[in-house]
């Protein structure tokens, strides 16, 4: 049985994780759950899959645990987070941490050279080289369950050995792609995704097309391509996850159903697929796939995506940790949705490009500009 350790495991991706493991059971095992402030979830968790260790962030939380479980693994707080990511008892760890917080852990994970399954974009965006470059030196294995990334893995499974013209990586458009964008949008209004059920910082950064500037700066490290060989393509159905043109003209495209656990299920026993309850897609009822160009001047998100990677890794901190701090203060009605992209500029434009050589200097980087941004917004 493979050992899985699941960081995030009370989020979207972490559940649906367990959901493939549940339905699994002869060839996964939970060995680690680490969890944030949900202490009910997680309890149910850890009773329906018995692990050996739990991480939770709250001391008072953590004190819950172990005296409900005598022979558990309890740790808790920065230094507990130190601790469990190094544990080596595991075969395979989800990274699913939400944001900047899930960089340390991953880098202990491929720097102890285990396999690691990302869903957390900002552990590339923030750390793409040296993420990269860890795994390499330790031999790590590094998977992805973002969906379109996992399309984009799959489409070149056997092809490694031919040129990659493009990677076409699709979008679904967000809830605004055909309305206009104005400063009244609601979260309420922005949280209503057409297409997938995500966590709100990221279903946020899909209305935006953030999220799709971070796929983009992902895919340019996972793949290992030039930014100018990835183009975004707003496929509003959702059917094709994602696509590669090679250097003869050939596009091969990953069609399936719109459902998370298809690309978890494929990583967690990669390469081997897993059968599943999914109802399965029918090209007789899709009938016909459409394909647009995103407009970036409606969406700058997207556009000030584009311009950090030319400008190189310090300015991608600078968007991501920009990003963050006004994703969470639009949720919290402390700005106008439009203020979004308006101030990741400015952010962008008071930056100057610095080396950022360890963890270390990421997350100094990281914390320097969310408080400058805090400051920004008065928040």
């Amino acid at each position: 049985m493979k050992k899985v350790a699941i960081f995030g495991s009370t989020g979207s991706i972490g559940e649906s994780t367990l959901n493939v493991i549940r339905e699994n059971q002869d060839l996964f095992q939970v060995v680690t759950l680490v969890a944030g402030k949900n202490i009910e979830k997680l309890i149910q968790q850890i009773e329906e899959f018995k692990p050996k260790n739990v991480y939770i962030t709250a001391k008072e939380n953590a004190d819950k645990l172990k005296e409900k479980y005598s022979q558990l693994a309890v740790f808790y707080g920065k230094e507990g987070m130190e601790q469990i990511s190094n544990l080596t008892d595991f075969d395979v760890s989800v990274s699913a941490l939400v944001g900047i917080a899930g960089l340390q852990p991953t880098y202990n994970m491929i720097k102890n050279g285990k396999t690691v399954l990302l869903a957390n974009k900002e552990v590339l965006v923030a750390g793409g080289k040296l993420i990269m470059d860890t795994a390499k030196e330790n031999k790590a294995t590094l998977l992805t369950v973002d969906s379109e990334h996992s399309a984009i893995m799959q489409c070149l499974q056997g092809e490694r050995q031919n040129k990659i013209d493009k990677i076409l990586l699709t979008a679904s458009g967000g809830p605004f792609f055909d309305k206009e964008i104005t400063s009244d949008i609601t979260p309420e209004q922005a949280l209503d995704h057409p297409t997938w059920k995500m966590g709100p910082k990221v279903t946020i950064d899909s209305s935006t097309m953030m999220n799709k500037g971070f796929e983009v700066i992902e895919a340019k490290w996972l793949f290992d391509v030039a930014p100018s060989q990835i183009q975004v393509v707003v496929h509003r159905k959702s059917i094709v996850h994602s696509a590669v043109q090679f250097g003869d003209g050939t596009i091969m495209a990953n069609l399936g159903p719109k459902s998370m656990q298809i690309p978890i299920a494929y990583a967690l026993n990669y390469p081997n697929r897993l059968a599943n309850n999914i109802e399965k897609i029918d090209l007789f009822e899709i009938s016909s796939l459409s394909f647009e160009k995103p407009d970036l001047e409606k969406f700058q998100c997207l556009k000030l995506a584009f311009e950090a990677i030319e400008k190189g890794h310090s300015y991608q901190v600078v968007l991501n940790a920009a990003n963050e701090v006004l994703v969470d203060a639009f949720l919290n009605h402390k700005i106008l949705y439009t203020d979004i992209p308006k101030k990741i500029k400015m952010m962008l434009d008071k930056h100057t490009l610095v080396e950022l050589d360890t963890v270390e200097d990421i997350l100094a980087l990281d914390k320097e500009v969310k408080e400058k941004t805090r400051e920004l917004i008065g928040a």
